[in-house]
């Protein structure tokens, strides 16, 4: 749990070879880096998912996640990553993790196997 706050942290502060500082200064969808930030959050929304309080930085950067990349990589200009299908999965499971994180619970049934992307 503590490796995934501290990805949270970089991630959410934008630091240096975090996905969001990748979309934000260079345009950029890197995969590696996406990947690092989805396993950390589903980590960290299983570890919270039966809190009653939660941080307020970790609920901003689960709303900015949730908001502003899809708003941001909807662009027109934006240079999505291929295929298609793999972009969507990313926004779908960026909406369901922080419904998870926010909820306490995600949509799916007991048991699920959350697929890499």
């Amino acid at each position: 749990m503590d490796e995934a706050i501290e990805v949270l942290r970089r991630e959410f502060d934008a630091e240096e070879g975090s996905f969001l500082l990748s979309l934000r200064g260079d345009l950029e969808w890197d995969r590696a880096a996406f990947t690092r930030l989805e396993r950390a959050m589903r980590t960290v929304c299983e570890h919270c998912q039966g809190d009653e309080k939660l941080d307020r930085w970790l609920a901003e950067g689960f709303y900015e996640v949730a908001t502003w990349v899809p708003m941001w990589t909807s662009h027109a200009n934006f240079p999505r990553p291929t295929p298609e299908a793999y972009y969507e999965d990313c926004m779908e499971r960026i909406s369901h993790l922080a419904g998870w994180f926010f909820r306490g619970w995600h949509v799916y049934s007991d048991g699920y196997l959350w697929s890499d992307l």
